[in-house]
């Protein structure tokens, strides 16, 4: 039992430290993670007194 835990925390580890070097080198492969932008202009009425 011991063994199999072990196993899924070195799984989950090398897991996480791939997620995090794909995040860092993606945009070298191809991989764009900029969000897309777009202007939105919403009118605002001001109720004055």
């Amino acid at each position: 039992m011991g063994k199999l835990v072990r196993a899924l925390a070195i799984l989950l580890l090398l897991g996480i430290i791939g997620l995090v070097a794909y995040a860092y080198m993606g945009p070298f492969f191809g991989a764009d993670f900029s969000p897309v932008q777009t202007e939105t202009r919403v009118p605002v009425e001001l109720n004055g007194s």
